[in-house]
C-alpha cells in the first residue's frame, strides 16, 4: 500500500509539472503573438505618418482683385485643379462700364512657361458673371508642370457688338500657396537651333507618340528680349521631301515655352514617308504686336 501511495504521488507530481510546462508554452506564445501584433501596428502607424508627411496639400489662392479700372472689376476667387481640360481659375467679373463687353485673356504663363488658355465671357453693362480661365493640361504636361506656383496673364476686353477694343490690361500676376516653397525646374537642354536677338531655341527630340495631326518635334524656346515674339516655321522638308507643318508660338518677354512642330500626316503619306530620318526647316521670328520681322533664320538641319 505504501508503494502504491508513493507511486500515485509521483504520478500526480509529473502530471502537475507537465501541465505547468504546457501553460508556460501557451503564455510564451501569447506574449510572442502580442509582441508581433504591436510591432505590426507600430509599423502601419509609422508608414501612415510618413505618407501623410509626404503628401502635399493642393495649391490654393487667396481671393485677389486682379483688375479694377474703367468701370471693370475682376476678382480671382478660387483655383480648381480638377477641371476636365485643365486647372481652372474662377473669376468674378463686374461690368459697370456703360458698355456690353466681352472678356478674354492674353499671354498666359504658368511658372514662367507660356500656356494656352480657354476663356471668353460676355457681360452686359450693370451685370456680374462668374467664369473661369482654363489652363491647358496638354501644355502643362509638355512643360513638365505638376505644381502651379505662379500665373501671369493680361485681359483683352472689347465691345461685344463691334469687337472694338475697350481695354487691354497690363499683365497681372497671381501666386498660389505653393509659391513660397516652389523651385523653378527649367530644362534648357537639347540641340541648339538658334541663338540671337535675346532668343534661344533648342530641339529636344522627336516625340515617341504622334499627335492628332501627325508626328512632332519638341522645341524649347527662351525669350530674353524686351518684346513679345512669335515664331513660325518655313520651308520644311522631311527626308528631302517638302511637307506641311503646324507651328506658331507666342512668347512673352522673359518667358519660356515648350511647344511642338507637328508634321502633317497627310503630307508624309503623300511622299511615302514612314519614318523621319532628317528634317530641314527655317524659322520666321517677328514681333507679335507689330509683325515686324526680327529674323529669318537660315535652313537648319535636324537629325
Amino acid at each position: 500500500m505504501k508503494k502504491k501511495g508513493i507511486l500515485l504521488v509521483v504520478m500526480l507530481l509529473l502530471l502537475f509539472l507537465l501541465l505547468g510546462a504546457c501553460s508556460g508554452e501557451s503564455t510564451d506564445q501569447s506574449a510572442t503573438n502580442a509582441t508581433a501584433e504591436e510591432t505590426e501596428t507600430e509599423g502601419v502607424a509609422e508608414e501612415t505618418a510618413q505618407t501623410e508627411e509626404t503628401e502635399e496639400e493642393p495649391e490654393t489662392i487667396t481671393e485677389t482683385v486682379l483688375l479694377d479700372e474703367s468701370g471693370i472689376k475682376i476678382t480671382a476667387k478660387s483655383l480648381d485643379l480638377d477641371g476636365i481640360f485643365g486647372p481652372e481659375l474662377t473669376l468674378n467679373i463686374e461690368n459697370n462700364s456703360g458698355q456690353n463687353l466681352t472678356f478674354q485673356c492674353r499671354g498666359a504663363s504658368v511658372n514662367g512657361y507660356m500656356v494656352e488658355t480657354s476663356f471668353s465671357a460676355d457681360v452686359v453693362n450693370g451685370k456680374k458673371a462668374n467664369d473661369g480661365i482654363v489652363f491647358s493640361d496638354t501644355d502643362l504636361d509638355l512643360s513638365a508642370i505638376d505644381t502651379i506656383a505662379t500665373m501671369e496673364f493680361s485681359f483683352h476686353i472689347f465691345h461685344t457688338d463691334s469687337w472694338d477694343t475697350y481695354l487691354d490690361s497690363a499683365p497681372v500676376s497671381l501666386s498660389t500657396s505653393a509659391a513660397a516653397s516652389y523651385t523653378d525646374s527649367f530644362d534648357p537642354s537639347g540641340d541648339l537651333l538658334y541663338e540671337g536677338n535675346g532668343i534661344r531655341m533648342v530641339s529636344q527630340g522627336y516625340l515617341e507618340e504622334d499627335s492628332l495631326f501627325g508626328p512632332s518635334l519638341k522645341l524649347y524656346v527662351e525669350n530674353n528680349s524686351d518684346q513679345p515674339i512669335t515664331i513660325q516655321t518655313r520651308d520644311t522638308s522631311v527626308n528631302g521631301y517638302m511637307v506641311e507643318t503646324i507651328f506658331s508660338a507666342d512668347v512673352a518677354p522673359g518667358k519660356r515655352i515648350v511647344d511642338t512642330v507637328t508634321f502633317s500626316s497627310s503630307s508624309l503619306e503623300e511622299n511615302g514617308i514612314t519614318s523621319i530620318d532628317t528634317t530641314e526647316l527655317s524659322f520666321h521670328i517677328f514681333q507679335t504686336d507689330t509683325w515686324d520681322t526680327i529674323v529669318d533664320t537660315e535652313a537648319i538641319s535636324i537629325p
